[in-house]
């Protein structure tokens, strides 16, 4: 039985509208999200709300997480999803490529320990600086006299 006519025979099995729909559900997960989007696209331009209630269809039911992500075009989507810190130590079989992967590991980390530390002390210094230079216009203004109350001139005076 072919992927249509299972679909079909699920339509008719589930009755009306509601099977069309899942029907259509299904027929769109088997093609991945590019299919949801062009399906999505179409609805905004053949009828707005059309487009719109697929949008929040996609993101209420969350299609994007499940199984939109099942389609063919996101099979390296999962490979990614694995990938760990953890996953990077693991063996590959080959002793001498371990050998030199964990030695690069470990220079790559003590490399970022040292750009990290550097950044800290630059903040520092940066801020350092910073206080250094309120702190002298903070002395300039204490030190500096306070001017003289201006006298009143008599009147008719200028």
């Amino acid at each position: 039985m072919t992927y249509s006519a299972q679909s079909s025979a699920k339509a008719s099995s589930l009755g009306g509208v509601t099977g069309r729909l899942r029907a259509a559900e299904d027929w769109l997960d088997s093609r991945g999200r590019k299919a949801w989007i062009a399906a999505m696209v179409v609805g905004f331009i053949l009828l707005w709300p059309v487009g719109l209630a697929l949008v929040a269809y996609m993101t209420y039911a969350n299609k994007w997480s499940n199984s939109m992500y099942k389609g063919r075009s996101f099979g390296c989507r999962h490979r990614h999803d694995g990938m760990s810190r953890h996953a990077a130590w693991r063996s590959s079989g080959n002793t001498a490529f371990d050998a030199y992967k964990a030695d690069t590991l470990r220079r790559l980390e003590d490399e970022q320990e040292a750009f990290e530390s550097f950044l800290q002390r630059l903040r520092d210094a940066k801020d350092k600086q910073e206080f250094d230079a309120f702190m002298e216009d903070r002395a300039k203004v204490a030190a500096a006299p306070a001017p003289a109350p201006a006298q009143d001139s008599p009147r008719g005076e200028y």
